[in-house]
Formats: structure tokens, C-alpha cells, sequence
């Protein structure tokens, strides 16, 4: 049977590299090698693109792409990492662990129907605060520890995602309305496709009483800015994942000071900026835990 090949931009959304350094790659490095369709397109057979998803896995390790290109597969497979799940912050007992291990054997059984189930009884058993704390945020942190070590597939860390995502947003829309304070715009930058750890912000600030304005994920610079002042938002909120360049948020968040109109606060948040430098005009919430504190002290500094 021959084996399948993918264009480009489908090369491009399942290994997160973009065009642009595919094509540099095989300029300098003489991989990948694609083949050309009837109309002179790149394609690229599907061991090329495991291959690429591996090398962008060891990439986000902290490896150098050119040696990693000159490497043998059966080298890089070794080099990926392998360490198991971390228990739960503050678990002396390692049963949070292992609950959080079941619950993601359910994703690698592929078991929809009981993940949903196991997920919300949690739900209704912690409550919406604790289950974002102690449920969603470190089994997240399990499932990219999973993928990074190779014992989740791409499309099971998906079924993860989307199950989880749709579960949380179910339980957001069941939080009362009325007179909400301070208005929230939450998004992320353009490259930054991560959606969990919005939905975990926002599921905290809503039950704190914010009046939350989710736009989603990876939008425009400018467009944020236009977004806050159609809103009126007193904070923009953005999300940057450990995945997410952390060279890059700087020059980012000082582009965004500039964009956003005056009274909007800018807050970042997530893994990306816990080992970002204090800036000027910038909140930086590395934990769920600051997000809430934040919210408090900007409260207490109007009141």
C-alpha cells in the first residue's frame, strides 16, 4: 500500500513547524525532502513528517535543530525525554497522582464516554474551583509531561484538549450573571494555539465575580487593542504555555503596552512567563494562585 504524503500546510499544523523554516531546513540541512504533486507542490511522505514531529518534540527540549537533523531516528527516539508525570503540587501521599494517572488511561483507551464521566463527577464532587486547581491544571501538566515522553499520541493529547475544553465551558456558562467587576478581555498571541489555560483563568475569575470577555486563541496584536477599547476592558489577559518561545514575550507584551488603550491593564499568565524578568506596565501570573491574588489587589486598589 503506498504510503500517504501531506502538503505543506498540513505538515505545518501537525508538527508546529512553519513553512518557512521547513523549507530553510532543506535548503541547509538537505531534509526533509519532500516529493513535488502534478503541480510542482512540496508533499511530504508521512515517515518524513513522524520524523519532523519528533524533532520538534527534542526542539522544545531545549536541543539545537542542526544536530538534531543529522541525527539517526532510532538516536532521536532515545534522546526524547522519559520522565513519568509529576504528582500534584502539595500531594505527600502520591493518591492525586494516581487518580490524575487514571484519568489519562482513559484518554489512551480512548474511552470518551468515561473520561466525560470521571471528569464530572470530579466536577461535582470539588466544585469549580478546586476542580480547575486540583483537576484540570496538573492533569494537563501530565499530558504534556505524556506527549513530551512519547506515551501520548498527538491526536489523544487532542481528545484531551477538546473533551476538557467543552466540559469547562459547560461548567462557565452555569455561573450567574449580573453586575460583574472588573471586565476581563482573555486571549493569546498569534502562535500561541493553547486554550486550556485561558479557559482554567477565566473559569477562576468568573467565580470571583469578573465579567470575563474570552475571544479565544491567537489574535492579532492590534486586534487586542481594538478588542479592549470596544469592551471597555479595565485587563487584558493573556495565556503563554511552556511551549510558547519565551524569547519572544517580551518584545510582545511591551508591543501590547503601546496597543492597549489607556486604564487597560495588560496581565500574562501561564508557564511561558514564569521565568520571564519583571516589565514595566505588565502583570506576570505564572500560577492560577496569582491570577486570583491580582484580581484582589486590583479591587482593593479601587475601593
Amino acid at each position: 500500500m503506498k504510503s500517504p504524503s501531506f502538503n505543506i500546510a498540513a505538515v505545518e499544523r501537525d508538527t508546529g513547524l512553519s513553512k518557512d523554516v521547513l523549507r530553510m531546513w532543506e535548503r541547509r540541512y538537505g531534509f526533509p525532502i519532500p516529493d513535488r504533486n502534478g503541480n510542482g507542490e512540496r508533499i511530504y511522505p508521512a515517515e518524513q513528517v513522524e520524523r519532523l514531529r519528533l524533532i520538534k518534540r527534542l526542539m522544545d527540549a531545549g536541543h539545537r535543530p542542526g544536530k538534531l537533523i543529522a541525527t539517526a531516528t532510532e538516536e532521536l527516539s532515545a534522546l526524547a525525554p522519559k520522565r513519568p508525570a509529576q504528582p500534584a503540587a502539595g500531594d505527600d501521599t502520591g493518591e492525586v497522582a494516581a487518580e490524575l494517572a487514571k484519568l489519562l488511561a482513559l484518554i489512551k483507551q480512548h474511552d470518551v464516554p468515561g473520561y466525560q464521566q470521571a471528569m464530572q463527577q470530579r466536577l461535582a464532587r470539588q466544585g469549580l474551583h478546586r476542580f480547575v486547581q486540583d483537576t484540570v491544571a496538573p492533569l494537563t501538566r501530565h499530558v504534556g509531561a505524556a506527549w513530551e515522553e512519547g506515551s501520548v499520541e498527538v491526536f489523544e493529547e487532542h481528545l484531551f484538549t477538546e473533551l476538557t475544553k467543552r466540559l469547562l465551558r459547560q461548567a462557565i456558562a452555569t455561573l450567574p450573571g449580573g453586575s460583574r467587576s472588573p471586565r476581563i478581555v482573555l486571549t493569546s498571541v498569534p502562535d500561541e494555539p493553547h486554550v486550556l489555560g485561558l479557559l482554567m483563568a477565566e473559569a477562576l475569575l468568573a467565580l470571583e465575580g469578573a465579567e470575563c470577555i474570552p475571544l479565544g486563541t491567537q489574535m492579532p496584536l492590534l486586534e487586542i487593542g481594538r478588542a479592549a477599547e470596544a469592551h471597555r476592558a479595565d485587563i487584558v489577559a493573556l495565556s503563554f504555555s511552556t511551549a510558547f518561545p519565551q524569547r519572544q514575550i517580551p518584545g510582545l507584551l511591551q508591543q501590547l503596552c503601546l496597543i492597549l488603550p489607556a486604564g487597560s491593564e495588560l496581565w500574562a499568565g501561564g508557564g511561558g512567563v514564569a521565568r520571564v524578568a519583571k516589565m514595566a506596565g505588565v502583570i506576570l501570573l505564572p500560577s492560577l494562585d496569582d491570577a486570583v491574588r491580582a484580581l484582589a489587589e486590583w479591587r482593593a486598589a479601587r475601593s
